[in-house]
């Protein structure tokens, strides 16, 4: 069975939600959740990827889930630190530039 973490802590007015191991279907529900309560949190979400070895769509959906979340309540969630097939999928899904987090350029405008 593959392991999954979720860690939320507050950090400088911000949510971190650092995520660790593998993250499926098995725990798309429990890092929904994390994600969710971590939006009513704070205004800005960052969701720590440097230790996520792997992501399938379940976790995918649940990061875009928790987006729309923030979204609603005129907040923003961000992805932080994603490498090797994590970044990948990231970055096939469009994922990645949907919750980077702003450039600052981005912030100038």
């Amino acid at each position: 069975m593959a392991q999954f973490e979720v860690k939320t802590s507050e950090v400088d007015g911000r949510a971190v939600v650092a995520l660790a191991g593998e993250c499926d279907l098995a725990c798309r529900e429990e890092l929904t959740s994390a994600l969710l309560a971590a939006v009513d949190l704070a205004p800005v979400v960052v969701v720590d990827l440097a230790a996520l070895r792997f992501i399938d769509s379940s976790g995918i959906h649940a990061l875009v889930a928790g987006h729309h979340a923030a979204q609603r309540q005129g907040r923003r969630l961000e992805v932080v630190n994603a490498a090797g097939v994590v970044a990948h999928v990231l970055d096939m899904t469009g994922v990645g530039d949907l919750l980077a987090p702003p450039t600052e350029t981005d912030m100038a405008a």
